[in-house]
């Protein structure tokens, strides 16, 4: 990726210890969020959604992403072209599996999201590819009261 990812992450501003997420959590979404496992593609609630609205973190509910920026990359899960702020979201470098990857993180509280890819072809404005798991994210959408 040409932008590298920030090696420096600053404090999460939720910080809980793990037995507090595994009570806010279910046993699935703290498999995804907090220990950055990943659900099995075309499974996710959102990964074909079209509805419009915004995408917040389930784990502390900070706004990262919007519809308006929601693609279909046919990848198996929901992907955006870029963040709801450019701050929403913390890039960090990941060399598990063998291969080096950039991993996404909320930047409110550190949940792991998913990956980012960058100069795959697609036709977006950034050409990068937020791929995120569907279990990291509620969707708030347009009008709701939950806005």
């Amino acid at each position: 990726m040409s932008s590298e990812a920030d090696t420096s992450v600053p404090a999460p501003r939720i910080q809980l210890s793990p037995q507090e997420w595994r009570s806010k959590l279910n046993p699935e979404e703290y498999a995804v969020l907090r220990e950055a496992a990943t659900e099995r593609p075309f499974t996710g609630e959102y990964t074909d959604t079209r509805t419009e609205g915004v995408y917040v973190c389930r784990a502390c509910g900070a706004e990262l992403f919007r519809s308006t920026e929601k693609f279909d990359s046919h990848c198996g899960w929901p992907s955006f072209f870029d963040p709801a702020a450019s701050d929403a979201v913390i890039l960090r470098s990941d060399d598990s599996l063998g291969m080096h990857r950039v991993e996404v993180l909320c930047a409110n509280c550190h949940s792991h999201l998913g990956h980012v890819f960058e100069g795959e072809g697609y036709h977006t404005p950034t050409d990068k590819r937020y791929c995120i798991n569907s279990i990291a994210l509620r969707l708030h959408p347009s009008g709701s009261a939950a806005e």
